[in-house]
Order: structure tokens, then C-alpha cells, then sequence
């Protein structure tokens, strides 16, 4: 899968999705500083999905109604680095085919998933 991350993800994660065979282009490494608007155009330029641990997406694509290919929210704060990374995998695993098009939430214990294929249970 074509992933852009934010800035706001940690390299772990990106490092673990690339690990996992996912082609992943990190902001953080390519161009830091750019803002959200330019991210979400970034990753619709690639059709990718953004993923990113910054809620403001939610106000871009809810309210602004800003086109995307698929966003990803990060809302694991509070786990060690490794597990971060091993659990957005194993997410990304079991339930990546379903990001495209959709907003989409992961917590601990939880995969929400909007306007693509509907709620999920933890893997």
C-alpha cells in the first residue's frame, strides 16, 4: 500500500510499515514543515493514504470537505515506541484494504473505519 505519513508519526512506524512492505513517504524526511492541506494533496498526488497522529485532519476532510485519497488517524498516544509501530502493522495488516476513501481511526483496541468499511475489531 502507497502510504504518505505526517510528520506527526513516529519513524518506528514508518520504518516498521516499510519493514512490512508498504511503500511509505514520510514528510518528516522529505519535507518538514509543509502543512496539512499540502500533505493531504501530497498523498492524493501519489493515491496514497495520509497517516498521520494530528486530529486536524478531521476538520479538513469533515468541515473543509478537502479532497483525499484516505486518511489514517493515529490515536495510540500513551504505548511504548515498539508497540506503536507493531500494532499500526498489524492494523494496517488485517484492514489496509479498507483505508482507501475512508477516514479512518486507530486506538488501542479499536479500528474505526468511515466511509469505507464501516467498524472493525481489534486485531
Amino acid at each position: 500500500m502507497s502510504i504518505v505519513a505526517d510528520e506527526s508519526v513516529d519513524t518506528g512506524i514508518v520504518a516498521r510499515l516499510r519493514l512490512e512492505g508498504h511503500t511509505v513517504i514520510s514528510i518528516r524526511e522529505e519535507s518538514p514543515g509543509i502543512t496539512d492541506d499540502k500533505d493531504l494533496e501530497r498523498a492524493a498526488l501519489e493515491a496514497a493514504v495520509l497517516l498521520s497522529a494530528d486530529k486536524d485532519f478531521g476538520d479538513l476532510v469533515f468541515q473543509m470537505a478537502r479532497a483525499h485519497h484516505g486518511v489514517v488517524l493515529l490515536r495510540i498516544d500513551g504505548m511504548i515506541q515498539q508497540a506503536k509501530a507493531a500494532y499500526t502493522a498489524a492494523v494496517f495488516q488485517q484492514y489496509g484494504s479498507q483505508f482507501p476513501g475512508a477516514f479512518s481511526v486507530i486506538a488501542p483496541g479499536a479500528v474505526r473505519i468511515r466511509g469505507g468499511g464501516g467498524s472493525a475489531p481489534s486485531p
